[in-house]
């Protein structure tokens, strides 16, 4: 392409999403790494990129490349790019509860100078209006989900409503007397291995059908993406990449669990983000709960709404949760451990073991957001619960 005046308008009909070529995205990543690579080096995160492309949930052309480029230029090359993870996902309404198919938006990116002449823009809107058919042979896409770091309005303007987005965190554990003492008293947790994964998430899926059920007469849509086996995976297939690049070994412990009788145990899973530059540094570093399940239908609720008696229930399960998170934020470096949209049982337990812990709403980085494409796509923030908004959906 030539000089920058050569470039063209950001509405020109010659625009057009498409799959790049293997160099063209090898070039993007290249590009985008200089901004996302965290702790690692840009070769690794190169070779990160891959070898979570071939995870078993982007395998099978679950993962999809995009570009925006000029069809009419002699030298195409990308304006914007980015990815999108197919996902398993449930809706509810008028009593019944449907899977779906839903896409995960990530890795948007505009090289540097291509900026400031709306092509991230023209790609989105491209790309909302594509989703809705992409890959919909067999389930329909009733909606897909972002996760913004540039603030609501950016996304939001283009069909992805900005939903709830808070957490809670509570520092790495110490040797504090006081605190051990106090951590004394919370029921035992055990960890959680690779090998126990794929029993839970099952498990899990069933008690989100099984509360979606419930909500599916109050009018509103219930949506929610599915915790699934592959989907957690991922997650941690990225975290063990980068430990062993920094570290040369890879975290056994994948969650934590509170109980052994079915049906009334409590576990979470979690992941571990590396952001310093010091592998030593544990600055920006977070541990993440993935997803927090409470497996007793008579105490657990999906819809964030839980009741003061539910909260006393399970909060002090929670608690022990939290201590084993935290547990394995300071043997591995990390500087705080967050856990999204808490419900209240969950706020009564980080303050167990973190008396100052309050609830942050975020309003500039990772803004849950959905582009519904049912009826009254504009209302979708007021007409639609998102339920198990967490961090597992995050792409």
């Amino acid at each position: 392409m030539g000089s920058f005046a050569d470039l063209p308008s950001s509405r020109s009909p010659t625009l057009a999403l498409v799959q790049p070529t293997e160099a063209e995205l090898r070039d993007q990543q290249s590009k985008n790494g200089e901004a996302w690579k965290g702790a690692l080096s840009l070769d690794a995160y190169l070779r990160r990129e891959l070898f979570l492309a071939n995870q078993g949930l982007a395998r099978n052309d679950g993962l999809t490349a995009w570009a925006l480029v000029d069809t009419a230029a002699k030298e195409r090359v990308v304006l914007s790019g980015c990815e999108t993870l197919r996902k398993k996902a449930l809706v509810a309404k008028d009593g019944e509860v449907k899977e779906v198919l839903c896409h995960g938006v990530g890795s948007v990116f505009c090289p540097s100078e291509f900026r400031g002449r709306g092509y991230a823009g023209r790609m989105m809107q491209e790309l909302g209006e594509r989703l809705q058919t992409w890959q919909a042979e067999e389930k329909e896409c009733l909606f897909s989900v972002l996760y913004s770091d540039i603030g609501k309005d950016f996304y939001a303007a283009r069909g992805w409503h900005p939903f709830p987005s808070s957490h809670i965190s509570v520092p790495p554990a110490t040797n504090d007397k006081n605190t051990l003492s106090a951590n004394a008293t919370l029921p035992q947790s055990r960890p959680l291995y690779a090998e126990d994964l794929a029993t839970l998430c099952a498990l899990d899926e069933k008690l989100i059908c099984y509360h979606m059920t419930k909500l599916a007469n109050r009018g509103k849509y219930s949506v929610a993406l599915v915790p699934d086996v592959e989907t957690v995976q991922w997650h941690h297939a990225r975290e063990e990449f980068i430990s062993n690049e920094l570290y040369g070994k890879k975290p056994d412990a994948k969650g934590a669990i509170v109980g052994n009788e079915p049906g009334k145990r409590v576990w979470c899973y979690w992941t571990r983000m590396w952001y310093n530059k010091d592998p030593q540094n544990s600055e920006e570093n977070t541990l993440h709960i993935l997803r927090l399940v409470i497996e007793d239908p008579a105490v657990s609720d999906f819809d964030h709404q839980d009741s003061a008696n539910a909260a006393s229930q399970v909060a002090t399960a929670v608690a022990s949760l939290l201590v084993a998170a935290q547990a394995e934020a300071a043997k591995w470096t990390m500087g705080a451990v967050d856990i999204w949209n808490p419900t209240p049982s969950t706020v009564a337990a980080a303050q167990m073991v973190h008396p100052s812990a309050v609830e942050v709403h975020r309003d500039q980085e990772s803004i849950t957001s959905l582009r519904w494409y049912g009826e009254d796509p504009d209302r979708a923030a007021e007409s639609i619960d998102w339920i198990g908004n967490e961090k597992y959906g995050w792409c």
